[in-house]
């Protein structure tokens, strides 16, 4: 039986830790009106940013929000609305880093745009997925998804779901904006894997081992694509026995390298595809007494906390995922808020950026 990860409960987040009572005194939306001395229907318009309120009358309930700190029920608005005023985040993903960051990233857009946060951690493999977000969009009145791979990356279901009315954007990996039709934030872990298999090049490494993440995943064929583009631009041949596979964890990095360093001619660099699996890596160079950098050079991908608290710490890609998540959720919500401008929302991409530290360096030449 596949175990789930830990979740946050597929419970409505509106900002309030868990257990807290409601504040006994908190200001209500009338607190608001009498403040600014117009009516509990203008307040309404205001904090759904409609296009028909003057400026200077937004201006006067605006101040009165802020000096009364009003924050607008977000279930009670649901309930009172036809337009709901929630959207959930759908992910399965097995690195906790990666999962916080996404949920502060979206959390942090929902707070600045007066919206609720619905978490739904799910199980991208069972065959029934496409029923359940629909089943749960309705039955939690949510209007709309955030989108996490690998769920973002499967069309049957981005069909699906669009079929049935359902608002989504998508994370995905792409080089470029594959204007398909669907909304989408796009990273481009292509490029960013070039520059990291071309610093280890000049560095002066030929046998860079490559660790890959979960297959389900696309920005794992993206990785690879990005060190396999390296090697042939440097004219290094691709040796398939440096190439192992496996998911985005510690463990599979380990294993993975243990299996490197068996091979007769082993590698003097490795590439893990995420940050768990160069630390797996790196542990595993430990155990056997292989001196990190100086007999080998590890980076990882995506700068998560593995990549700072190792030791040495990891050369990586700076992945800004909590930036990522927080723009795909603006997305969203602009898609759902009518626009007086005009101007159709527009996909966004993020260029992971290298970050060099301890744990590479020039390879090593056996003396002679």
């Amino acid at each position: 039986m596949r175990r789930r990860h830990p979740r946050a409960g597929d419970v409505g987040y509106d900002g309030a830790k868990p257990g807290r009572q409601a504040q006994v005194n908190r200001p209500t939306i009338k607190d608001v009106a009498r403040r600014a001395n117009v009516s509990l229907k203008t307040v309404s318009r205001v904090i759904n940013n409609e296009t028909s309120v003057r400026d200077d009358t937004r201006d006067r309930v605006q101040r009165a929000i802020d000096e009364l700190n009003y924050a607008p029920d977000q279930a009670a608005r649901n309930l009172r609305s036809a337009t709901s005023h929630a959207i959930g985040l759908v992910y399965d993903n097995p690195n906790p880093y990666y999962v916080i960051s996404v949920q502060n990233g979206v959390l942090a857009a929902c707070h600045d745009q007066g919206f609720g946060l619905q978490i739904h951690p799910c199980d991208s493999t069972v065959p029934d997925l496409a029923d359940e977000l629909r089943d749960l969009v309705q039955r939690t009145r949510l209007a709309g998804l955030v989108l996490a791979p690998p769920m973002s990356e499967r069309m049957e279901l981005i069909r699906y779901l669009a079929a049935n009315g359902i608002r989504f954007v998508r994370i995905i990996s792409a080089a470029e904006d594959p204007d398909d039709g669907y909304p989408c934030v796009y990273v481009d872990d292509r490029d960013a894997a070039y520059d990291i298999t071309e610093h280890l090049i000049q560095l002066g490494h030929q046998r860079i081992g490559f660790l890959w993440g979960g297959a389900a995943h696309r920005s794992s064929p993206e990785r690879f694509k990005g060190y396999e583009s390296a090697l042939k631009d440097y004219d290094i041949p691709l040796d398939k026995k440096l190439v192992i596979p496996g998911d985005y964890s510690f463990d599979d990095g380990f294993r993975g390298a243990r299996r490197l360093f068996a091979l007769r001619d082993r590698p003097t660099a490795i590439f893990g595809s995420n940050d768990e699996i160069a630390a797996g890596v790196l542990a595993a160079a430990k155990a056997n007494g292989i001196d990190v950098p100086y007999e080998l050079s590890i980076a990882g991908f995506e700068d998560s906390p593995f990549s700072k608290q190792s030791w040495p710490a990891l050369t990586t890609a700076k992945q800004a995922t909590e930036d990522i998540a927080r723009h795909a959720a603006l997305r969203l919500i602009a898609e759902l808020k009518p626009s007086g401008s005009g101007v159709a929302p527009v996909n966004r991409g993020f260029s992971p950026q290298l970050v060099i530290r301890d744990s590479t360096a020039r390879a090593h030449k056996p003396a002679t």
